[in-house]
């Protein structure tokens, strides 16, 4: 909002006008040293493997590999990668006992190459009065996003429009991986992934691990 190339209105006064600190329309940020660009590349390929660590814990694991650094740092480093810690949150994935489970495809699986697998998970999102939900659908080995719907109910028809722009956008793949909630299981859902003969995996119950990326970004 602030114009430099205004001279009848200088910088000072446009800034009052606004409430803003005249420090920070000067403010350059500096970019990371490179002992932090190592220590962000340590970050993230530790998180992969434990995505349920925060800054307190992958502060003790840098440690223990040698580097004398606080959970302050870690946490600021983490801040700006945009990694937040994999724990607890409102139930998302609630299994429907009439519907079909499937078995888990992928373990022991070499996946190298794009729509080999996709995978798909649902997270909340916190609002003033409740919740959003939101369903991603990613390719497992590029890490794209193929589609994603917001929705203020869990009910299944946000989740199948996503896999449906996903398949419009991006073609069919091998194998498609959920864990068991029933929005995944409902007959609704299936039904569209078996009519194009994408085979189904789903994870164990309890079993985020088994679908790591998309349980990273969701």
């Amino acid at each position: 909002m602030i114009d430099p190339q205004r001279p009848r209105l200088p910088i000072v006064r446009q800034c009052t006008l606004l409430r803003l600190n005249r420090s920070g329309v000067y403010y350059q940020p500096a970019p990371e040293n490179a002992f932090n660009l190592m220590l962000m590349r340590l970050i993230d390929e530790q998180f992969m493997e434990t995505p349920y660590y925060g800054a307190q814990q992958m502060a003790r694991h840098l440690r223990r590999l040698g580097h004398e650094v606080g959970r302050k740092r870690i946490g600021r480093l983490m801040a700006r990668m945009g990694l937040v810690a994999i724990y607890q949150k409102p139930r998302t994935t609630v299994p429907h006992p009439e519907h079909r489970t499937y078995p888990y495809l992928l373990r022991d699986l070499t996946i190298d190459r794009p729509n080999q697998v996709w995978c798909s998970d649902i997270t909340y999102i916190p609002m003033r009065r409740g919740f959003l939900y939101l369903t991603a659908i990613m390719d497992w080995t590029t890490r794209k996003v193929l589609a994603w719907h917001l929705s203020n109910t869990m009910d299944a028809d946000f989740c199948i429009e996503a896999l449906k722009e996903a398949l419009a956008r991006y073609g069919t793949p091998e194998i498609f991986n959920t864990d068991q909630g029933s929005q995944f299981t409902t007959p609704r859902f299936t039904e569209v992934l078996q009519g194009r003969q994408i085979r189904i995996s789903m994870d164990g119950r309890g079993r985020w691990m088994d679908n790591v990326f998309i349980a990273r970004l969701c």
